[in-house]
C-alpha cells in the first residue's frame, strides 16, 4: 500500500508525516498496548543491533529553524529509509544528547537492518540511506565528540536561522508544548539566565545519565550564539561532512535548498515531492522593544559566525 504524501498547500503540520493507514491504526489501539508493543520491538532491536548499519546522516538544528521539515521531506524521498520501527513517528533518538547511557546497540536499535535497506535498495535500484534529526544535538556540549566517536563517518546538516526570530518562536513552541510556564516571552528572557545557572556543563560532558531540563527546554537566548555550539562540530568533522544551511534561504528557495541536500547525500536529486512546512505555530508579533533588545544582543555573535564561515546571513537587514 502506497502512502499519501504531505501537499505543500495543507495547514501547517506536526512533527512525522506517517502514512495514513498507520495513523488509523495508530489511533485504534490503547495506549497502552502502543507502549508494550513499542518496548517489545525496541528488545527486538537491540538484540538484532549487529545487523542495524549506523545511520548515514544527522540534522542538528536548530531549535525551531526547519529541521523537522528538512528531515520529512528527506523520508518521502525514495531513496531514504524511515527509522526502526517505521510504525514510530521516529525523528531522533536523542542518543548523542539524551540517552547515551544506552549504549551503541540500542543506537543501532534505531535503525533498519542491513537486510531491510538491500530490500529497500534493490525496490529503488540504488543506494538507500537513513538518518535523525534532533536540534538538541548542536547545542548540547557532549554530542559532537559522542557523535565523532561513534559515526565518523556520517555526514551533518545544520539549519541556522535568525537567532532573534527562532527564539521568539522556540518560546511560544515551549508554550504549546507544556514545557514553558512564564507567561511572556519577556519574562522568559529575563529568567534564563538564573534558570541556567544551576546547570552543570561539566557534568553535562562527564556524566551520560545527566540530564537538565532547564538547559534543555528554556535556552532561547543561549540557544542562538550558534558559533559557540557549532564549533565543536566544525572540529570534531570535516569540511566535507557538514552543510551548513539558512533556515530563511531553505524556506524561500526549498527546490533549490533541498536538491543541495539530496547532492550532498549523494542521492538522486528528486523533484516531486511536496515541500510542506513542518511545526509551524501561530504567535502574536514580537514587540519592538524586545526585538530591539534582542538583535542588539546578538550582533557581535553573528559577526563572529559570519566570520568564522567565511558567510554572511544577513540576518542584521531584519532587525530595526
Amino acid at each position: 500500500m502506497e502512502e499519501s504524501l504531505p501537499s505543500a498547500k495543507d495547514d501547517a503540520k506536526r512533527g512525522m508525516s506517517m502514512p495514513r493507514y498507520n495513523e488509523q491504526l495508530r489511533k485504534a489501539i490503547p495506549r497502552p498496548v502502543i507502549q508494550r508493543i513499542r518496548d517489545t520491538t525496541r528488545q527486538y532491536g537491540v538484540m538484532t543491533a549487529n545487523s542495524r548499519p549506523l545511520p548515514d546522516y544527522l540534522i542538528i538544528g536548530t531549535k525551531k529553524g526547519g529541521t523537522t521539515s528538512l528531515i520529512n521531506w528527506l523520508i518521502h524521498h525514495p531513496h531514504v529509509a524511515r527509522m526502526f520501527p517505521t510504525s514510530q513517528r521516529l525523528k531522533s533518538s536523542h542518543y548523542f544528547d539524551i540517552h547515551y547511557h544506552r549504549g551503541p546497540d540500542w543506537y543501532r536499535s534505531h535503525f533498519p537492518s542491513q537486510q531491510a535497506r538491500a530490500r529497500h535498495s534493490r525496490r529503488v535500484d540504488g543506494p538507500v540511506i537513513v538518518g535523525e534529526a534532533s536540534p538538541y544535538y548542536m547545542f548540547h556540549p557532549a554530542a559532537a565528540q559522542r557523535a565523532r566517536q561513534t559515526v565518523p563517518e556520517t555526514r551533518v546538516i545544520v539549519l541556522l536561522r535568525d537567532p532573534v526570530s527562532r527564539a521568539y518562536s522556540n518560546y511560544w513552541d515551549r508554550r504549546a508544548t507544556g514545557t514553558e510556564d512564564m507567561s511572556t516571552f519577556e519574562a522568559a528572557i529575563d529568567a534564563e539566565e538564573q534558570r541556567l545557572a544551576g546547570v552543570d556543563r561539566e557534568r553535562l560532558i562527564s556524566d551520560p545519565t545527566y540530564y537538565s531540563f532547564d538547559h534543555d527546554n528554556h535556552s532561547y537566548l543561549a540557544r542562538g550564539r550558534y558559533l559557540e555550539h557549532l564549533s565543536a562540530w566544525i572540529e570534531a568533522f570535516a569540511a566535507e561532512q557538514l552543510l551548513i544551511l539558512q533556515a530563511e534561504s531553505m524556506f524561500a528557495e526549498p527546490e533549490q535548498v533541498f536538491a543541495t541536500v539530496q547532492r550532498f547525500l549523494e542521492i538522486p536529486v528528486v523533484g516531486t515531492i511536496p515541500l510542506a512546512k513542518y511545526n509551524e505555530r501561530p504567535h502574536e508579533s514580537m514587540s519592538h522593544d524586545m526585538r530591539t533588545r534582542l538583535s542588539d544582543y546578538y550582533r557581535p555573535y553573528n559577526a563572529a559566525l559570519y566570520q568564522a564561515l567565511g558567510r554572511d546571513f544577513e540576518w542584521e537587514a531584519r532587525y530595526p
